[in-house]
C-alpha cells in the first residue's frame, strides 16, 4: 500500500470517529478513545512527526466538533457544573504524550533495522567477492546465485525469499572451506527434526513460523542444507519447499553448461534436460519459470 493511500485512510478513519463523536450523543467520552488507534498507526506507519501531526489533528477536530456543537460533553457535567474543557484538555495531551512516544521507539526501531541491514550487506559484498575467488569457488556460486534470483523473480516470489535463495548459493562452498553442515545448523539454531520438517513443501518460507523473523542467515541455511542433502542422496526435489527446488535446478543448470569435456552440454540442450524433469525432479511451475528466465537465451546460445 502506498503513503498516499495510508494517508487517506488514516483521514477517513479520523472523519468517521468523528462522525461517531457528533452522533453517539450518549458515549462521546468513549468515542474519544478512539483517536488512538489513529495515532497508534500513525505512529508505526510513518513515524514520530506523523504521530504527532495525527494527535494535534485529532485534537483540534474535537474541539471544533465542541465549539460548534456545546452542548455535546455538557450533559454529561451538568450535575456539578464542572467545564467539560478540562477532560478533553487532559485527553488531548495523554494522546499528544502517546504519538510522540510511539513515534520515537519507531524511528529507533527503524534506526536500528537500518544500521544491521547496512552491516548485513556489507558482510554480503566480502562474501561474494571471498567466494567468487578461483581458488575456491570458481565463481560457480555467484553464479547460481544469479541464477536463483532469475527464476525466483519470474516465479514471483517475494524479495525477502529471493534473497534467501542467492545468500544460500553463495554459501555453497562452505564444506570446502571446512564449515561443516553441523557448524551450520548451530548457525542457524536449528535441529536436525526442524530441517527435516523445513524439507517439506510449503507455500511459504522454508523455515517454520517459529523462525519466521530470525535473520537471512538462519533462513538460508536450511535451504543449503536441504539442496545438499537431497543432491547427495540423489532424491528428487518436488516434494522440498520451492526455495529448495529453484537453488537445486539453478545448480544443476550451471553444472550442465560450465562443465568440462564430453559431459558438457549447450544452454539449449540443459534447458531440454530440465523440462524432462518437469513433475519428476522438479515442480512443474519451478522449471515453467526457468524457462520463462532463460528460454529465450538457451534457445538464442544454441542457434
Amino acid at each position: 500500500m502506498s503513503q498516499a493511500r495510508k494517508e487517506l485512510w488514516l483521514l477517513l478513519s479520523l472523519v468517521v470517529i468523528a462522525a461517531l463523536l457528533n452522533f453517539l450523543v450518549s458515549s462521546q467520552r468513549v468515542v474519544l478513545c478512539f483517536f488512538f488507534l489513529p495515532t497508534l498507526y500513525s505512529a508505526y506507519s510513518f513515524g514520530r512527526r506523523h504521530a504527532v501531526l495525527t494527535s494535534f489533528a485529532s485534537v483540534f477536530l474535537v474541539v471544533g466538533l465542541t465549539a460548534m456543537n456545546p452542548v455535546m460533553f455538557n450533559r454529561h457535567v451538568a450535575s456539578n457544573g464542572e467545564s467539560p474543557w478540562f477532560d478533553l484538555a487532559a485527553w488531548g495531551g495523554i494522546l499528544i504524550v502517546s504519538g510522540y512516544a510511539m513515534g520515537t521507539l519507531y524511528e529507533r526501531n527503524q534506526k536500528s533495522l537500518l544500521e544491521l541491514q547496512d552491516s548485513y550487506d556489507g558482510m554480503m559484498i566480502i562474501l561474494q567477492h571471498f567466494l567468487a575467488n578461483e581458488k575456491y569457488s570458481g565463481a560457480h556460486a555467484y553464479r547460481v546465485s544469479l541464477y536463483t534470483q532469475k527464476i525466483g523473480e519470474a516465479m514471483g516470489l517475494d524479495s525477502g525469499s529471493i534473497e534467501d535463495m542467492r545468500i544460500a548459493a553463495l554459501l555453497q562452498n562452505m564444506n570446502e572451506l571446512g564449515i561443516s553442515s553441523d557448524v551450520l545448523l548451530k548457525i542457524a539454531n536449528l535441529s536436525h527434526d526442524e530441517l527435516a520438517e523445513s524439507m517439506k513443501k510449503k507455500s511459504g518460507r522454508t523455515v517454520n513460523k517459529a523462525k519466521a523473523l530470525a535473520g537471512t542467515l538462519q533462513r538460508a541455511i536450511p535451504i543449503l542444507i536441504t539442496e545438499q542433502t537431497l543432491a547427495k542422496s540423489g532424491a528428487s526435489t518436488v516434494d522440498a519447499a520451492l526455495e529448495v527446488q529453484i537453488l537445486a535446478l539453478a545448480d544443476a543448470y550451471e553444472s550442465m553448461i560450465s562443465t568440462t569435456g564430453a559431459r558438457k552440454m549447450s544452454p539449449l540442450q540443459a534447458e531440454e534436460v530440465i523440462l524432462k524433469s518437469s513433475g519428476k525432479r522438479y515442480d512443474s511451475m519451478v522449471v515453467d519459470a526457468f524457462v520463462k528466465a532463460f528460454g529465450q537465451q538457451a534457445q538464442g546460445a544454441g542457434a
